[in-house]
């Protein structure tokens, strides 16, 4: 394809032209996409950038173009700030060289960037905020204080009148770096004696952020060589006067002393034969920093087949496009590629932001040969082939996949001899690529959701009818067996009764004739429907004889007393063993029955 005679004999390091990539040989391989992204796509959506601009007690937010240039800044701040541009003196950048005229394009910015203001030749604001000072001299700060190496924040409390000098101590403590050896990011740009106090220095009240790190580069600053042994108070976005660190110029730290870089790291990239890939990546990794510092990418540790994993297998909103970079110590374009363009800011944060960038050492044969058999098995032995044939001087290799819903698609792979601005396109015509996919991709998934929640619903509603019926036909059922047990319980009291009323009416004693030459009593009961029932006794009977006839008539003593008229008594409260003339129910006698409580 034309973008394999792009991708395989490409320019020489150092051009941005492209018609040169295209008029090489092609190459036959149809494994790779071509990417070109044109002009008119850049034009057309041009990229935006933020700037906080800090000038004394004030903040003012800017947002600009980055066709833009530094001069267009400046006029904007005139306005807000009611000072001249010619007065001003922009600071922050972290470039070299900027002047009113330079482009923002060509700096390379993050699309967020802090800047201060400095205005030498004007006087300093009058003594008149003396009272405000003394007051945040009694107030407390809250220090956010991010360690870099670690990516772990201390939350500190500082009074007002505490020093710079007491908030590095106190950091030392917490971090083990020593004061001279800290690199601080984001104090004031008034902040520029270790003796001043927070109160004076221009923090932000109540909160304010700062990252610490290490000092890693062997390179002395003027200002560190004017104070070898002192406490050097290291301010973020300096004046741009010091020394850069030799690789931001591409000179690598062993060629400023004429010796060559390979002598001075003896400590490859990736251990030979390695056999745990996530091992290799934390070795790759720590490596990488203390070569080319902590601004790199985000390499993703663990093994090629995790990093897919974590790349194409979430939902369609969460994916991104996999970068693979292929590493060769042996490259004479390496350190430059590294230094340059990988720890470019720009493109760090474009990474991170939209890719799982995943890395190998290609240097040894044996960790090649297993890079080629991975690549044979997820890409196809086009891609391994091509990769394969690749001389040593072409590495190092970026490579760019998208993952798609049967295979994976190699979009890119970019040499080392490019630029920052064209590898940024590249990065940026491969997003253009992957964002029109997803977008198809989160359609589809939102399309199988909304079809997956409508059945969700419809099997939940379902089952929920399901037990409202299971549960009311349970309901009906355990009715109908406590209506049959109440039922035969019912029943079974009722023969009970029943057989109990027709023994004693077995057991009950003939009733004597009227003309007995006995003495009889005639008793006369009224049952509470009001209906009577008339007997003789023996006027000798015992009076539970009484009781047994009125328990044969259906109404038993357990629940029915039976009560006298003149006077009123309780009758089944007597001795039921005495006769019934003892309990005076003789000759005749009236009783009615009444329901006990």
């Amino acid at each position: 394809s034309e973008y394999g005679g792009e991708t395989l004999h490409g320019p020489a390091y150092g051009s941005t032209s492209h018609s040169t990539a295209a008029s090489s040989t092609p190459s036959s391989s149809s494994a790779f996409r071509h990417v070109v992204p044109s002009r008119q796509i850049v034009e057309r959506q041009p990229r935006m950038l933020d700037f906080r601009v800090e000038y004394r007690d004030r903040n003012v937010d800017v947002v600009l173009e980055d066709s833009s240039t530094v001069g267009d800044i400046k006029h904007i701040l005139e306005n807000e700030l009611q000072i001249p541009a010619s007065k001003m003196l922009l600071k922050g950048w972290k470039t070299g060289d900027v002047d009113d005229s330079t482009v923002l394009k060509t700096l390379h910015l993050p699309k967020n960037n802090s800047l201060y203001v400095l205005t030498p030749e004007l006087p300093p604001p009058s003594s008149s905020h003396s009272g405000a000072l003394q007051e945040s001299l009694n107030q407390n700060f809250m220090l956010i204080v991010t360690h870099r190496e670690v990516q772990r924040e201390y939350n500190l409390n500082f009074s007002g009148s505490s020093t710079i000098q007491e908030v590095k101590r106190n950091v030392y403590d917490l971090t083990s770096i020593p004061v001279r050896h800290q690199l601080w990011e984001g104090w004031p740009p008034s902040a520029t004696d270790d003796s001043m106090t927070l109160a004076a220095s221009g923090l932000t009240f109540p909160c304010h952020r700062l990252t610490v790190g290490r000092r890693s580069s062997p390179v002395q600053t003027r200002e560190q060589s004017e104070e070898q042994c002192t406490d050097v108070h290291m301010v973020s976005d300096s004046d741009g006067d010091d020394f850069e660190d030799a690789t931001e110029f591409g000179v690598d730290d062993g060629e400023m002393f004429g010796v060559a870089s390979s002598a001075l790291r003896k400590s490859p990239m990736m251990p030979e034969n390695a056999e745990n890939e996530g091992d290799a990546l934390l070795q790759f990794t720590a490596e990488f920093s203390s070569r080319y510092g902590d601004c790199h990418p985000v390499y993703f540790i663990g093994s090629l087949e995790a990093a897919f994993q974590e790349a194409f297998y979430g939902k369609a909103r969460d994916r991104k496009l996999l970068a693979i970079y292929l590493h060769h110590d042996e490259s004479v374009l390496t350190n430059v590629f590294c230094s340059q363009m990988l720890c470019a800011e720009s493109i760090v944060s474009y990474l991170s932001q939209n890719f799982i960038t995943w890395a190998w050492d290609m240097t040894k044969e044996a960790n090649r040969a297993r890079f080629l058999t991975m690549c044979t098995r997820h890409f196809g032995s086009v891609v391994a082939q091509t990769i394969r044939t690749q001389k040593t001087d072409q590495f190092p290799l970026f490579l760019i996949i998208m993952g798609k819903r049967s295979s994976n698609e190699v979009l890119n792979v970019i040499q080392g001899n490019t630029t920052v601005d064209e590898l940024m396109m590249r990065l940026m015509a491969a997003m253009e690529i992957f964002s029109a996919q997803q977008q198809e991709d989160i359609k589809d998934e939102d399309e199988r959701e909304a079809r997956e929640n409508v059945k969700r619903e419809q099997d939940e509603a379902y089952r929920i009818s399901l037990e409202a019926d299971r549960a009311k036909r349970e309901a009906q059922e355990r009715e109908m067996a406590e209506q049959f047990r109440l039922e035969q319980i019912r029943k079974e009291q009722e023969e009970e009764r029943e057989a109990i009323r027709l023994s004693l009416e077995q057991s009950l004693p003939p009733e004597p004739k009227e003309e007995s030459t006995e003495s009889v009593s005639k008793l006369r009961i009224r049952t509470p429907s009001g209906e009577f029932f008339e007997r003789r006794f023996l006027a000798s009977s015992k009076l539970q004889v009484v009781f047994d006839f009125v328990a044969s008539k259906g109404y038993p003593w357990e629940e029915y007393k039976l009560l006298g008229t003149f006077p009123r008594r309780d009758v089944t409260q007597l001795d039921p063993n005495k006769s019934l003339l003892e309990v005076k129910l003789y000759p005749q006698e009236t009783l009615f029955l009444e329901a006990k409580e």
